[in-house]
């Protein structure tokens, strides 16, 4: 989870997306919390827009506002109460 931030968290969130969008970490789970403060931070759309980033790279990442919000999408997405036979996924891949 990412919340809305300085410079430590902005470095903290692209560290992150970069390890990811290069594979050199294991893709989890980023939710950003403000959607109205992220949207007008980071044009992510500008940057896929200019080639800066890839159309698939703003998947790395969900904007959400809140604690039921981010959780919801956690169990949508990761099938996060569901047994593991059926979502094929386990906490360790999360």
């Amino acid at each position: 989870a990412c919340f809305p931030g300085g410079f430590g968290t902005l470095d903290e969130l692209f560290e992150t997306l970069t390890l990811i969008q290069t594979g050199k970490s294991r893709r989890r789970p980023i939710l950003l919390f403000g959607t109205d403060f992220w949207r007008r931070l980071i044009n992510f759309e500008l940057l896929v827009d200019t080639g800066m980033i890839s159309p698939q790279d703003v998947n790395l990442f969900h904007y959400v506002e809140t604690a039921e919000e981010g959780w919801g999408l956690l169990q949508r997405e990761y099938g996060l109460g569901m047994p593991p036979s059926q979502t094929g996924h386990f906490a360790a891949d999360i």
